[in-house]
């Protein structure tokens, strides 16, 4: 066992990933896409990263909505569009400023990515120690495209869109262990998400929360501390994955 792992940690097969907000950093790829057109009035440029922020928590809120009604979300593109076109309406910005074209390309470009700056040697890294596996909401083009997009070097990925379940439904975890051929104990989730950790942890999986600065704002983190077998600061390309690499002597 590497020196600085946990003991809880030992014995990991495979490392399961979150996608976004986890391995990329999605907002300064919105917020770069966004900046790609004026403003639209009443809203100014000092605004824009405050409504990628309020779009991304729209996104998730139908998402747990939909779960908690027991319903699978639509095609992620249609749930990105929905929630802008909505997001946009409350803050009285009409349809002629940012236009159907403008929010098509907006809605795209979740598609294209940039990783944090410790992501891709970090998973790199962590592929010579074991299995390392995306597994997160969206359709399989969405991950593709995010993956080739970011340059993560994954070894596959499992999509709500292939497994026929959403996160943070339990069938989603158990189809990709099923698909790994591991138990539980195997595997670690590495989210910088709580609600996915959570839902990981209740089938057995091991916890490593990867806390992001655009992640969680509403998390009180030392809850999420104490809920997790791992927690890893985020910040600079030392930090997040790498260190997680350094602690499985990776």
């Amino acid at each position: 066992m590497a020196p600085n792992l946990p003991p809880a940690l030992s014995g990991i097969e495979a490392l399961v990933f979150d996608l976004m907000g986890t391995c990329t950093d999605w907002h300064t790829s919105i917020l770069s896409a966004m900046r790609e057109h004026p403003p639209p009035p009443p809203l100014k440029d000092a605004d824009l990263p405050s409504l990628a922020l309020d779009w991304r928590t729209a996104f998730f809120r139908f998402i747990f909505a939909s779960f908690n009604a027991g319903e699978q979300a639509p095609d992620i593109d249609v749930v990105h569009a929905r929630t802008l076109d909505e997001l946009l309406r409350e803050k009285g910005v009409s349809n002629e400023v940012w236009d159907t074209h403008v929010r098509e390309k907006l809605v795209k470009a979740w598609h294209l990515q940039t990783a944090w700056p410790d992501s891709v040697e970090g998973i790199r890294r962590l592929k010579e120690r074991c299995t390392v596996v995306v597994l997160a909401n969206g359709t399989t083009r969405l991950q593709l495209d995010i993956i080739r997009s970011a340059r993560l070097p994954f070894d596959t990925l499992f999509s709500s869109q292939i497994l026929q379940a959403t996160k943070p439904d339990p069938l989603i975890y158990r189809k990709a262990l099923e698909s790994l051929g591991l138990r539980s104990e195997q595997t670690a989730m590495v989210a910088a998400h709580a609600y996915d950790l959570r839902a990981a942890a209740k089938l057995g999986m091991k916890t490593v929360y990867i806390q992001r600065r655009t992640e969680d704002p509403d998390e009180d983190m030392k809850a999420v501390r104490e809920d997790v077998d791992m927690f890893i600061d985020g910040a600079g390309r030392g930090g997040g994955l790498m260190e997680l690499a350094d602690m499985m002597g990776a």
